[in-house]
């Protein structure tokens, strides 16, 4: 996490149902990260209100070292919006603002490439909060695109996913940022929040659908997962501990 007030939200509730331990860090307020993960099954690393090119803030600019550290354990790394920033400067792309100072604040669709419908079946109204977006980094697979943000997910390798978007939003976060970053609401393309509120009501069960796969198959869980929400989903080799 980057905010000590944050939570990891629908996300760490849906690796708790598949029985993993959530070992929480904030490096942010200067909380150490591990310097080895044999004894984790992978990494969330969630979005914050700085920037991936903020390498001053020294927190920034050892998560920026550590990555290669995840990358080079294969274990399964998940970066959300900061998170797949982070993820795509570690990777050499460039993180940048949208060249007509446009942000996504609220919910927009994406629609998955021909590569990325393994992993979105279909088009997704999902949530946003961010004014930088990232170049796709070389190598990897561009998942989903957006009409104002044209990268939206990507993969590196098999492990390591990139998501611009945020999933873990629940309805007491959406209410929380709208409240304390009321003054963003009205930057160039972010939307007021009374359509926060009403969109979260219209999309976030379909969001939260495709998520849960999406993790049993990034953490390889699939045989539980298909069990408990009988869908079938990719399988990725990982083993059982903390995430």
């Amino acid at each position: 996490m980057h905010q000590p007030t944050s939570n990891p939200g629908r996300v760490g509730k849906v690796l708790q149902e598949l029985g993993f331990d959530l070992d929480i860090r904030c490096p942010a307020a200067g909380q150490s990260l591990p310097t080895t993960l044999e004894h984790h099954s992978g990494t969330v690393v969630f979005g914050g209100p700085m920037s991936a090119n903020d390498e001053h803030l020294d927190f920034i600019a050892q998560e920026l070292d550590w990555i290669a550290l995840a990358l080079a354990a294969e274990k399964p790394y998940l970066g959300i919006c900061l998170g797949a920033q982070l993820l795509a400067r570690a990777l050499g792309a460039s993180v940048m603002p949208h060249p007509t100072g446009q942000r996504e604040i609220g919910y927009y669709p994406i629609l998955p490439t021909p590569a990325g419908q393994e992993v979105f079946p279909g088009p997704l109204i999902v949530y946003q909060w961010h004014q930088e977006g990232f170049m796709l980094p070389q190598g990897s697979q561009l998942l989903a695109t957006g009409s104002t943000f044209p990268y939206q997910a990507f993969r590196y390798g098999n492990q390591a996913y990139g998501l611009q978007f945020h999933p873990e939003i629940t309805t007491t976060m959406v209410n929380h940022w709208t409240t304390e970053g009321a003054d963003h609401l009205a930057y160039p393309g972010a939307q007021g929040r009374a359509y926060h509120l009403s969109q979260h009501r219209l999309y976030s069960a379909a969001v939260g659908r495709w998520l849960k796969p999406f993790l049993a198959g990034w953490l390889g869980v699939s045989a539980q997962a298909e069990a408990l929400w009988g869908s079938a989903v990719p399988v990725i080799t990982a083993s059982k501990g903390a995430s």
